[in-house]
């Protein structure tokens, strides 16, 4: 059996058909699911769905695009429920910055900001980190090394930098999902050898990033398996190995 760490039951792509996305995942060798915090608009629908589905938790936190509205309340509001495993989706993403430097030196300030007080936040629940991070290793990297606790957490949607690596040492996971399947995953496929076993876990980033062969669709849980193919193909050994190697590792992280 498989776990989907981070995948958005909670975008509107899924409101006609939640019940019948989950039983397909469930069909597919997927037991259990994590809704990461990325919207402050939809952090209670989340919310609302883990406490409908026994299998289905959620973590708390605001995406860095939606930095400039993040406000903590509503994030400690529900740090304490039963099924809140961690604290994110929260980093930096540098891919679309304005275009005046003073404005991109602003952007870059606040997103910072927002992801310290979101590290904070995990360190006093002693909670893991869920992490994004877009074409901004360099800072994310110096201030995970500087802020995270020894709880760690994971980088999801691993981008392939190398350097990012050494945070294994630091109880980081790497959330691999569909991007490993595409034709021009060249340099995710090369690093994909260097991450130790044990900190590996399979996502699906659900409803994007879906991997082959159905990209260019609506992605969900269900197309787990085909991640854990070409990782199982990566990495030499069965595909129920690698579901039993990334369970025990969610199980370690998530405590789920």
């Amino acid at each position: 059996m498989i776990v989907d760490t981070h995948c958005h039951l909670d975008d509107v792509r899924y409101d006609e058909d939640l019940d019948a996305v989950i039983e397909r995942a469930r069909e597919a060798g997927v037991e259990k699911f994590i809704v990461p915090g990325a919207d402050p608009d939809t952090l209670s629908k989340a919310v609302k769905i883990a406490e409908s589905y026994d299998n289905v938790y959620f973590a708390v936190g605001v995406h860095p695009y939606d930095a400039r509205r993040y406000d903590r309340k509503p994030l400690e509001r529900y740090l304490s429920h039963e099924k809140c495993v961690a604290v994110g989706e929260c980093g930096l993403d540098y891919y679309r910055l304005p275009e005046s430097e003073v404005k991109i030196a602003e952007e870059k300030r606040i997103q910072k900001e927002v992801f310290v007080d979101q590290i904070a936040l995990a360190r006093e629940a002693a909670k893991p980190l869920i992490v994004h991070i877009r074409e901004a290793s360099a800072d994310s990297l110096s201030l995970l090394e500087a802020h995270a606790s020894e709880r760690g957490g994971v980088l999801h949607c691993y981008n392939a930098d190398a350097t990012l690596l050494t945070l294994a040492k630091r109880n980081f996971y790497y959330g691999i999902g569909g991007v490993l399947t595409f034709k021009n995953a060249r340099k995710l496929v090369n690093v994909y050898p260097q991450i130790p076993k044990e900190r590996l876990l399979i996502e699906t980033d659900a409803p994007y990033l879906t991997p082959h062969p159905y990209r260019g669709k609506r992605n969900e849980p269900a197309y787990c398996r085909f991640v854990a193919e070409k990782m199982a193909e990566l990495s030499q050994c069965d595909i129920m190995k690698i579901a039993e190697i990334t369970r025990e590792n969610t199980r370690r992280l998530f405590d789920i």
